[in-house]
């Protein structure tokens, strides 16, 4: 099993059992930086995931691609905590 696969899977397995989440994203296209902020995934797909977020104050969906979490561009705190 490839690490990809791995992420793939952790993330599978929250979204089933604890879909609600706390991220760190730093990513440029789209512009979008959270720290620690309380989100949701509402949804699993082969390539990517899709969460939640209300760091503006209203609700924000975003559509993430696993492979940036394997660059760190993304991190979930439950999954490191999982370590």
């Amino acid at each position: 099993m490839s690490s990809l696969d791995l992420i793939k899977t952790k993330i599978k397995t929250l979204y089933e059992t604890n879909p609600q989440i706390h991220v760190n994203i730093s990513i440029s296209h789209p512009k979008l930086n959270l720290q620690n902020d309380p989100a949701t995934i509402t949804g699993v797909y082969r390539n990517v995931f899709r969460i939640e977020e209300y760091s503006s104050g209203s609700p924000k969906y975003h559509t993430l691609q696993y492979t940036d979490i394997f660059t760190k561009q993304i991190e979930i705190v439950e999954l490191k905590n999982d370590q």
